[in-house]
């Protein structure tokens, strides 16, 4: 039996994938893709002769049942996910049946679209004395959030939040965010297919526009959520500097000059 790999696809450019990623890809004698996340790009390093399936409109037992057949004729086969496999991926709902069929398994992490949101907009998730904690979750849909871990309970801590998979709940972003103390005129980023090549879009707004500005820009699906402390911070005037770069600041590798 062949061995399958998780490979993180990374946000959508093609570039942003691991070089492990890459290499796999060219030794892979078999690669399924999520087609409606995973940009076709990602498998442009495939040999002619590897075998490609999309599984967007596959179940999961097709997708384990074709991972597990392929690995049956080829040495390595690849599930390549949009992302991080870690991230909002059926990873442990995948492995599990490898595991029981006998078939080795690893898994090459990627580049997520929080931090190619990030990237994307010029902001950074955490700064010196503002906050040094980012919180990745999601708004509650048809799957139902654990206990405490409502998004009104986590914005409480008035962190860095990236919210997944929930751009078509905007309304209720809003009303949560708001009873967790946030305000109508906080900063919000919405960036939609961050990395892909002429398809990104960035918008900028508070908590209480963002809905229509999304809407405008016909904004529905494929898109993360950032409320952030730090958003904007570029253009502060004063801001809190770090103490690893302090000249006054001693560590291992420098003495202070005071």
């Amino acid at each position: 039996m062949g061995k399958v790999w998780f490979v993180g696809a990374g946000p959508g450019d093609a570039e942003l994938i691991t070089v492990k990623g890459q290499r796999l890809l060219r030794e892979a004698g078999a690669i399924i893709y999520a087609g409606s996340l995973v940009s076709k790009a990602c498998t442009l390093w495939a040999s002619e002769d590897c075998d490609i399936a999309d599984s967007k409109g596959m179940t999961l037992d097709e997708i384990t049942g074709w991972l597990i057949e392929k690995a049956g004729k080829h040495e390595t086969v690849i599930r390549l996910q949009t992302g991080d496999p870690s991230l909002y991926g059926a990873l442990i709902e995948m492995l599990q049946p490898l595991d029981a069929a006998g078939i080795e398994s690893s898994v090459v992490p990627g580049v997520s679209s929080a931090f190619a949101s990030m990237a994307a907009a010029s902001e950074s998730m955490t700064l010196p004395e503002v906050t040094q904690t980012v919180i990745l979750t999601r708004v509650e849909g048809r799957t139902p959030m654990p206990d405490g871990e409502s998004l009104r309970e986590l914005a409480q801590h008035k962190t860095t939040l990236c919210l997944f998979l929930s751009i078509t709940l905007l309304h209720k972003v809003r009303d949560e965010l708001l009873a967790a103390g946030w305000h109508d005129d906080d900063a919000i980023l919405v960036v939609q297919k961050a990395s892909w090549p002429d398809e990104e879009k960035i918008v900028r707004g508070t908590i209480g526009n963002i809905r229509e500005k999304c809407r405008a820009e016909k904004i529905a699906s494929q898109a993360m959520i950032v409320v952030s402390p730090t958003l904007g911070a570029r253009h502060w005037k004063t801001l809190k500097k770090s103490k690893l770069y302090d000249a006054d600041f001693t560590h291992r590798f420098r003495k202070a000059e005071k």
